[in-house]
């Protein structure tokens, strides 16, 4: 059992592209709304700052790629001290073709920017997964594996043929998954926080991980933290203790927190009724899950399905 192909799963990640790419030139600037989206930034060619307040300026250059949540407004520039256009404003105008910004055709730029779409009834698994910003600069020769994607999507863009944007969005799909992937390989290219918590630090440390991989694989077990120190070789407190430092949860909260995921995407695909649902999950009865859901979720099934379908 593969907790990582898990969380994909249930994520269902899908890449939109933001119009068919940003040529700009000369003096420009193009600003962007703290509204909570993961979004992606590929830098086909030329250079520009990436500029977001209380933070450093990043210099962004050919080949880079960047994965960013939005939940600080930011801009992106040729110089800081132009004055931006609205990003907002900017798509809908609805410009045909390429979004053109600047005057001139001195330092000319191009890049692809666009965001990831994810299953809303367990979007919230991907918190914690990654910092605010990923940079995969392109002179990073141990991300091969990456930047084979990076390079891809440089071909088909330049020399674009018949489903070339369906060609490009798949593409950044993968390197969705090859970044999330990352921290699990121990690549240290990947900004993360050696002391972040999450499903990501949890996978790679030896006693967390086992635990983790375990509950996955039967979910609907009677779990303790008795069974699973025990199965991972070490006491009760030691293993509670190590869990909670390395995944920021307990493991009966990281197993309800699971199975809850699990019966959200049952129930909001419609492919079994409460009852299976719960006895796949490790509830005895309906009722029992129905109480669990309520307080986990903050309304009932029958209430959540409801909001999914209207959602839909």
């Amino acid at each position: 059992m593969d907790p990582f192909l898990d969380l994909i799963r249930l994520l269902h990640p899908r890449a939109a592209l933001l119009g068919r790419g940003i040529d700009a030139a000369g003096d420009w600037g193009l600003s962007f709304p703290a509204l909570g989206d993961l979004l992606f930034l590929w830098m086909e060619d030329g250079t520009c700052e990436f500029i977001r307040s209380g933070c450093d300026p990043l210099s962004l250059n050919r080949g880079d790629f960047v994965l960013l949540r939005t939940t600080l407004s930011f801009t992106l520039t040729s110089n800081r001290d132009v004055e931006p256009l609205d990003s907002v404003a900017a798509v809908a105008a609805k410009q045909p073709g390429r979004l053109k910004l600047g005057f001139g055709q001195e330092r000319p730029v191009s890049l692809h920017m666009g965001k990831f779409l994810f299953s809303t009834a367990n979007e919230d698994l991907l918190t914690g997964l990654l910092p605010p910003i990923v940079q995969i600069p392109s002179h990073s020769p141990k991300l091969h594996r990456l930047h084979n994607l990076l390079t891809l999507m440089e071909t088909e863009g330049r020399d674009p043929g018949p489903a070339s944007e369906f060609i490009i969005v798949r593409l950044v799909e993968l390197a969705l998954v090859e970044i999330l992937r990352l921290p699990a390989s121990g690549l240290p290219e990947l900004t993360v926080d050696p002391a972040s918590s999450g499903l990501l630090a949890g996978l790679r440390d030896p006693v967390a991980g086992r635990a983790i991989r375990a509950m996955h694989a039967d979910v609907g077990q009677g779990w303790t933290v008795d069974s699973l120190a025990r199965l991972c070789g070490v006491s009760r407190s030691a293993f509670a203790t190590r869990f909670r430092a390395v995944v920021g949860i307990g493991p009966i909260s990281y197993l309800l927190r699971w199975r809850m995921a699990l019966a959200k995407e049952a129930l909001k695909s419609g492919t079994a009724r409460v009852e299976e649902i719960a006895f796949s999950i490790g509830y005895k009865s309906a009722s029992a899950f129905s109480t669990a859901f309520t307080h986990a979720v903050g309304c009932s099934p029958s209430r959540f399905v409801e909001s999914a379908s209207r959602t839909t």
